[in-house]
């Protein structure tokens, strides 16, 4: 028995809601210890930076920072867990890990924090999904994308004081490779549907797969017709 909409709507919030209530977590650990703190990030080219592809996207710099890569990020975890379930899960570790990894080979020598990377990354994924898919679904998507995130293009730009643009940029680049990774993976839901006509009873001139088959390949199949 298929799940009812409310119960796979439930389900599909459990990831983003459970990722942000940790993103929460933490900062009140680090606001009440100073642990984790900045240099926990993401360093470019030193070994020790590399904690940071793990650890990174969950520390925030302050409660704004914070706040605003909430609502994004649940907003958008939430799309990607209910539209896209097949591949979902594969889809937010490989951003999160691939945001981490392109920055720590291409960042500037600073400290990086923040999801803001990953935020960037499912909004490309979504974005660039409904590019290659190109399904009435994924279009939509794709639009509501363009439409309500398009102001963000702005953070990729280089040279914001305090701003970790590289992360911005990298994760908007990684999210583009998961979705060309799989555009195959397609949902049920995109499944092209075949429609089938049935028969009337009705005598037709032409025999009804009278264009399927070569004049070559009908003559093989019945040679007495053609002698």
């Amino acid at each position: 028995m298929s799940r009812s909409k409310p119960a796979e709507l439930i389900k599909a919030a459990i990831f983003p809601a459970g990722f942000t209530i940790f993103l929460w977590l933490i900062h009140l650990l680090k606001v009440a210890t100073s642990w984790p703190n900045g240099s926990m990030g993401l360093f470019p080219r030193k070994l020790s930076g590399l904690q940071g592809i793990l650890f990174a996207p969950v520390i925030h710099g302050d409660w704004g920072h914070l706040i605003r890569n909430s609502i994004t990020f649940i907003a958008l975890s939430f799309i990607l867990f209910a539209f896209y379930k097949r591949v979902a899960l594969k889809s937010f570790i490989l951003i999160y890990v691939l945001t981490g990894i392109f920055v720590w080979i291409f960042g500037r020598p600073v400290y990086h924090i923040g999801a803001s990377g990953v935020v960037y990354g499912l909004i490309a994924f979504i974005f660039w999904t409904g590019i290659f898919r190109r399904n009435i679904k994924s279009i939509i998507l794709a639009l509501i994308m363009l439409f309500m995130y398009s102001p963000m293009f702005a953070g990729i730009l280089p040279n914001q004081p305090g701003v970790s643009w590289e992360s911005h940029l990298l994760g908007g680049i990684a999210g583009i490779l998961v979705a060309w990774l799989f555009k195959n993976e397609i949902e049920q839901d995109e499944e092209p549907v075949e429609y089938q006509l049935e028969e009337s009873g009705t005598e037709y001139f032409f025999e009804r797969d009278v264009f399927d088959k070569t004049l070559s390949e009908r003559r093989r199949e019945k040679p007495e017709h053609w002698e």
